[in-house]
């Protein structure tokens, strides 16, 4: 199906307004003219009805009928279209003046109605409306007129319709020809003035085409936007915003993980390197594999991280959602760090609880992530305090440990992929680390949080550190 240009598709639809516009107004018009022209028709009919009484009813009988018929015709004279017949109480025609127009079709009624009585105010009601032999239209009014001997005659005045006829045709052609001039001007007009109106919108386009993958800086800016713009530019630079955004995080993503990555290999090349300088001794051998191994394991770890962020931007990455009690789920992770605890030098308390609903699996790895984190950093003889508490729409789960301040500019980054306060330390990962030391622990933690509509912020000062978990509750 071939697509269709808007402007043309409004130019059609202003053009098919503008033509059921003049189409109403237009028939208004004929219609108003139509009924005008009857009323002033049927007044010029009435009053010579009238007048052709009163000139009746002053002759003495019917012989003068004869003797005055010019002076009676003189009212239809000048008038093509108006007729004049009077007769006798026998039926016999009197005078006649112009009836050949106004002469019936065969079969129709002369006139096919009522007749105004000698003593009756003559009206327009009484006007009546038959078929000429031409098929004109033809409206006239019979009345009576008493003669002074007391003789009655019957008047008819009929004019013969067709110069109006005419006219309404003349009228309604006029009409025709203004109102499809009218609907083509409307629609050149408006194929105009709209073309002209989405200019903004071709410039839009055209400032959107000049953002590429090296230019995502690039925001759509055009001059003099109409109002109705504004949320369409604001939104799509607000899109920009984010792609550009997100296209950065990307890059530095791909770049912190293949020097993170790189790391570990360079470590196992390095090792293997120095071990086939020269013949070593099976001890020698073994102590390389286990070091190998040890990166091993921090390359799988990094990896299985690195898949479950990618997965948890699946909408349906939640499976396991229920209602648990947390200070139930704390104590069993606190229980599982126990030993980690006690090698670590650190001691580890639950305190609290309440009632959540969540992902149970995603609630264990974030605490664990945080758990294992402030192990990483808790002193020797210090202390982890695993709390929980219920607020009006909330449940808040906080991971304290003592030890040094984490410095205000890092509150913030710390929970990004790969950010680490102490490079030196990333070498070094304790085992039994969830998270690993590859910077990629609290941005699980904050990715989990998100899965759930929840939100997770850290606060340190002098005596402890303190991560906060904020779930929401429904």
């Amino acid at each position: 199906m071939p697509r269709r240009s808007l402007t043309a598709t409004l130019a059609l639809a202003f053009a098919g307004t503008t033509l059921t516009v003049f189409v109403l107004v237009g028939s208004f018009l004929y219609i108003a003219l139509d009924h005008q022209v009857k009323i002033q028709d049927d007044l010029d009919i009435v009053l010579a009805a009238r007048h052709t009484r009163r000139l009746t009813q002053e002759l003495d009988a019917l012989s003068a009928v004869h003797e005055h018929e010019d002076r009676l015709t003189s009212l239809v004279l000048g008038n093509e279209a108006l007729s004049m017949q009077m007769t006798d109480p026998a039926g016999h025609v009197l005078i006649e003046h112009n009836t050949a127009n106004t002469a019936a079709a065969p079969g129709t009624e002369t006139p096919p109605g009522k007749r105004v009585a000698a003593s009756a105010r003559i009206t327009d009601e009484a006007i009546v409306e038959w078929r000429a032999k031409s098929g004109a239209p033809v409206r006239a009014v019979s009345a009576d007129a008493m003669l002074r001997d007391g003789t009655v005659t019957q008047i008819l005045i009929a004019r013969n319709m067709s110069d109006r006829w005419r006219l309404l045709d003349r009228y309604r052609d006029k009409l025709y020809i203004a109102g499809a001039a009218g609907a083509a001007l409307a629609f050149l007009l408006s194929y105009l003035l709209i073309r002209a109106s989405l200019r903004p919108l071709r410039e839009v386009a055209a400032s959107a085409a000049r953002v590429t993958v090296d230019r995502l800086d690039t925001r759509i800016a055009v001059a003099r936007l109409p109002l109705e713009l504004d949320t369409l530019v604001a939104s799509l630079n607000a899109m920009l915003e984010r792609i550009d955004s997100g296209f950065r995080r990307l890059s530095q993503f791909t770049a912190d993980l293949a020097h993170d990555m790189r790391t570990p290999l360079s470590n196992m090349r390095g090792a293997t390197e120095v071990a086939l300088a020269r013949p070593r001794s099976a001890d020698d051998y073994q102590a390389l594999l286990e070091s190998n191994l040890e990166e091993c394991d921090r390359l799988s770890r990094m990896i299985e991280n690195v898949l479950f962020l990618a997965r948890a931007e699946h909408p349906q990455f939640m499976k396991n959602t229920r209602e648990f009690d947390v200070g139930e789920e704390l104590g069993r992770i606190a229980e599982y760090f126990e030993g980690l605890a006690e090698d670590a030098g650190a001691i580890v308390r639950v305190d609290g609880g309440g009632r959540l609903k969540a992902d149970v699996e995603l609630f264990r790895r974030a605490v664990s992530n945080l758990l294992a984190n402030a192990l990483r950093y808790t002193p020797r003889g210090g202390s982890i305090v695993l709390r929980a508490h219920e607020e009006a729409h909330s449940l808040r789960v906080i991971v304290e440990n003592e030890g040094s301040p984490i410095d205000a500019a890092h509150l913030e980054r710390i929970f990004d992929r790969f950010y680490r306060i102490d490079p030196s330390r990333t070498n070094q990962p304790k085992a039994g680390n969830p998270g690993g030391a590859a910077g990629l622990g609290l941005a699980i933690v904050r990715t989990i949080m998100e899965l759930h509509g929840g939100t997770v912020h850290a606060e340190s000062d002098t005596v402890s550190t303190r991560f906060i978990l904020t779930f929401p509750r429904g």
